[in-house]
């Protein structure tokens, strides 16, 4: 008897693929159920291997988390970081939005397991190690915007912590809800942050009201602002040249739709027209048939007679 070769689809996995595997088995897991939700036992079962398979690539649970914790951290931070990388504040605020949006987006799961545990596993914890990284890079770019408008930079980071944390939270009520659309979400968020800043107080106090009396007075913003308004007049220009580009859209594509409706129309009235034709001719058919039933009748009726003529009882 010959051998008995082994089909190519159950073929031996290399140890990277076996290792992406588990990657991948895992994350879906462990946005699912979480960290302490999760055992070896479900990972293996799921791989359809056996748990020392698990343990010779990972070492175990705290192992598979680790990694994939950190994939999702690399890759949203390097998102965040090519957001950043934009000449102006405003653009680095609404890039940075998006790219954040457009993980979530994209990478539901990853950020389910960011902002879900703080396991000893991922080190500090997940979701206040990825704001602090973010908001390190964040600082850099306050500060100079703050320096440039007469602000003190040493409140940088604190600013940084503030809008960063905005941001995520929203993120994180966004991976739900998922409405409003991604750029509908980012233009309320660089909105409310934006225009806060533009009008930022540099000595910001409470208003104090009672027996203390009135609080001061905000001190008016500082000037030189030039460079900024001729910014957002030309930004005002593009998003007026981008609303007519999108009008222009819309009106070829009811132009469209009307000219498909049109046609729709056609054949429904040609094919109305065929299955009218078509029911005449079986009308028609119907009734020759009709003729040709009733004239048989008649002929056997008349040979009936005849016959009964020739051989009377």
């Amino acid at each position: 008897m010959g051998t008995v070769t082994e089909p190519r689809s159950r073929r031996r996995m290399s140890g990277a693929e076996r290792r992406e595997q588990l990657i991948s088995i895992s994350r879906t897991l462990f946005a699912e159920k979480g960290f302490d939700g999760t055992s070896i036992e479900e990972i293996a079962a799921t791989a359809q291997v056996s748990k020392p398979v698990v343990y010779e690539h990972f070492g175990g649970k705290e192992g598979v988390y680790a990694v994939v914790v950190d994939r999702e951290m690399q890759k949203l931070l390097g998102m965040i970081t090519e957001a950043l990388s934009a000449s102006h504040a405003l653009i680095k605020l609404e890039r940075a939005a998006l790219a954040l949006l457009h993980y979530i987006e994209e990478s539901s799961e990853g950020f389910r397991i960011l902002v879900r545990d703080s396991h000893a596993a991922s080190g500090t914890g997940t979701f206040a190690s990825l704001i602090s990284e973010i908001a390190s890079q964040v600082e850099d770019v306050l500060a100079d915007e703050f320096a440039g408008r007469g602000y003190d930079p040493k409140l940088a980071p604190m600013y940084a912590q503030m809008l960063v944390g905005m941001v995520a939270l929203t993120g994180q009520w966004w991976l739900d809800v998922r409405k409003p659309g991604r750029e509908e979400v980012a233009a309320h968020l660089v909105n409310l942050a934006w225009n806060g800043l533009t009008g930022l107080n540099p000595t910001p106090s409470i208003t104090v009201t009672g027996s203390r009396g009135q609080g001061q007075p905000p001190k008016p913003r500082t000037s030189g602002e030039k460079e900024l308004r001729e910014f957002e007049k030309a930004r005002e220009k593009e998003f007026k040249e981008a609303e007519k580009q999108r009008q222009r859209e819309l009106k070829e594509a009811e132009k469209a739709r009307v000219r498909e409706l049109k046609e729709r129309e056609r054949l429904l009235k040609e094919a109305e027209k065929e299955r009218e034709r078509l029911l005449k001719e079986a009308e028609k058919a119907r009734e020759r048939e009709e003729k040709i039933r009733q004239r048989e009748a008649r002929l056997a009726e008349r040979a009936a007679r005849l016959e009964q003529v020739d051989h009377p009882e």
